[in-house]
C-alpha cells in the first residue's frame, strides 16, 4: 500500500452511521450531528469503523468511496436503504482486504460523534497500539443519571463507554454546559481523568414549510421525538384525556410524531386503546418536509422530557418561530434562556392550564413567548465547527510545543 492511502489528516469514525443506514431508520438527533460531522470532516479523512472484535482504520480509496455512499445529511432521503445495502456489499467485496491490515494511526486525531462501540473490551488498547488521539463527542449520561428510562443494560454500557472516553479522551466535545458537568461529575465520583473539554452547542435544521398560510382545524400542538419513557408522553397523554373530557369537540389536537421505542408500555397502550375522539393523532416518523409542515401548523411544540443531554426539537422549533412549552431542565435554560415556558414534568394541573391558555385565540401565554421569540439566535453548525476546528488546532500547538 502507498503512503498516500494512509496519510489523510484525520480519522472519522462512521460506525453508527453504517448500521443506521443499514437499518433504514429515520435520523434521530445523534445522527444529525453525526452526519454534520462526516460533511464537515470528510474531505480531510479516513474512515475508522469499530465492530465487536475489531477496529479498523480504512485507505484513503476505500474511505471516500464509503464516505459517498453513506452521504451527508442532505443527501440521505435519495439514497434507500436497498442502494445503500447494495452499496456497502460492493465496498466490502473491493476492499474487503482492509480488515487483514492494521493501519497506523500515526498520532492522528480520531474523532468520534456517535458512541457507538466506545463499550468493547480492548478499545483502549487499539487507541493506545494504533497510535491515535481520541476526540468524543459527549451527547450525555442519561443512561447513567436516570437509568429508569433507559433499556435493561444500558446503564453498564454507557459506564463503558463514559470510561474509555475518559481514560482515553486527548479531548472532548460536550454538546451543552449541562452534559459537560454531568460529564465533569461522573469522573470525580469515580476517580478518572477530566480530559481537557469544549462546548460546542449542535447547529439545527431549519425547517420551512412549502406552503405557509392560516390554519384551518382545531389548534393543534406536537410532541416530537422516539416514544419512549424519558420523553414523557405518558403526562401529555393524561393531560390530553383531561382536555377531551372537559372540552369535548372543543379540545385541541395533539399530533404525536416519532416511532414507537422502548420502557413505555404503558404509553403504547394507552394509544392503541384509550378513546381521544380523534384528538390524538399518531404520525410516526416524517422527514424534514412533513415534520415541517406539521410543525408550522402548531400552537406550539410540547417537550416534556425527564431528562435531555441538549434538545434539538426545542431548538429547530424556535428557530422556526413556532412557540415552545417544555421542561424546567437546566439544559433547556442554557440553550434558549426564559423563551420557552418552562413547567415541571410531573405537574398535570400546570400543563394543562398551560395548554388551553395555548389554544384559545384570545390566550395571553403564545402572544407572549411569540414576542420573546423575536430576539432568538439558533446555534448554527458553522460556529459548532469553529470551536471543534480551533481544539484541534489548540492540541496540534500544544503538542508541537511539547505540551
Amino acid at each position: 500500500m502507498t503512503a498516500p492511502e494512509n496519510s489523510a489528516p484525520l480519522l472519522l469514525d462512521v460506525t453508527r452511521q453504517i448500521w443506521r443506514r443499514w437499518e433504514g431508520v429515520r435520523p434521530t438527533g445523534i445522527d444529525r450531528i453525526c452526519d454534520a460531522w462526516l460533511e464537515h470532516f470528510a474531505p480531510r479523512s479516513q474512515a475508522v469503523i469499530i465492530t465487536k472484535g475489531r477496529q479498523v482504520i480504512l485507505p484513503v480509496s476505500a474511505s471516500r468511496a464509503l464516505f459517498a455512499a453513506l452521504a451527508p445529511a442532505g443527501s440521505r432521503a435519495e439514497i434507500t436503504t436497498a442502494s445503500f445495502r447494495r452499496r456497502l456489499v460492493g465496498i466490502a467485496l473491493r476492499w474487503g482486504w482492509c480488515w487483514l491490515r492494521n493501519l497506523d494511526g500515526g498520532g492522528r486525531f480520531w474523532l468520534n460523534a456517535g458512541h457507538t462501540g466506545l463499550h468493547n473490551a480492548g478499545l483502549a488498547d487499539w487507541c493506545r497500539w494504533a497510535n491515535v488521539r481520541p476526540i468524543y463527542l459527549v451527547h450525555d449520561l442519561i443512561p447513567i443519571t436516570h437509568p429508569q428510562f433507559c433499556r435493561p443494560g444500558e446503564n453498564a454500557k454507557h459506564r463503558e463507554r463514559i470510561r474509555t472516553v475518559l481514560n482515553t479522551a486527548t479531548a472532548v466535545v460536550a454538546n451543552s454546559r449541562h452534559t459537560r458537568t454531568t460529564l465533569s461529575q461522573f469522573a470525580q465520583a469515580n476517580g478518572l481523568p477530566v480530559p481537557p473539554t469544549i462546548v460546542a452547542w449542535p447547529g439545527c435544521s431549519r425547517l420551512r414549510r412549502e406552503s405557509p398560510g392560516e390554519d384551518d382545524g382545531p389548534p393543534t400542538f406536537v410532541i416530537l421525538g422516539t416514544i419512549e419513557a424519558r420523553k414523557n408522553h405518558a403526562l401529555v397523554l393524561s393531560v390530553w384525556q383531561r382536555l377531551v373530557a372537559a372540552l369535548g369537540d372543543a379540545a385541541p389536537r395533539l399530533v404525536i410524531v416519532g416511532r414507537r421505542g422502548w420502557e413505555a408500555d404503558d404509553v403504547f397502550a394507552t394509544l392503541d386503546n384509550q378513546d381521544f375522539r380523534g384528538k390524538v393523532v399518531e404520525a410516526g416518523s416524517l422527514d424534514d418536509a412533513q415534520l415541517a409542515e406539521v410543525l408550522g401548523r402548531a400552537r406550539a411544540l410540547l417537550f416534556p422530557s425527564h431528562a435531555e443531554g441538549f434538545g434539538i426539537p426545542l431548538v429547530e422549533a424556535l428557530a422556526a418561530g413556532i412557540p415552545v412549552i417544555a421542561s424546567e431542565l437546566d439544559v433547556f435554560r442554557e440553550i434558549a434562556g426564559d423563551i420557552p415556558d418552562l413547567l415541571p414534568p410531573d405537574d398535570e394541573d400546570a400543563w394543562m392550564a398551560a395548554l388551553i391558555d395555548y389554544a384559545r385565540e384570545d390566550g395571553v401565554g403564545r402572544p407572549r413567548q411569540l414576542a420573546r421569540l423575536r430576539n432568538y439566535a439558533a446555534p448554527t453548525w458553522a460556529e459548532h465547527f469553529r470551536r471543534v476546528d480551533a481544539l484541534l488546532a489548540q492540541l496540534e500547538r500544544d503538542r508541537g510545543a511539547g505540551g
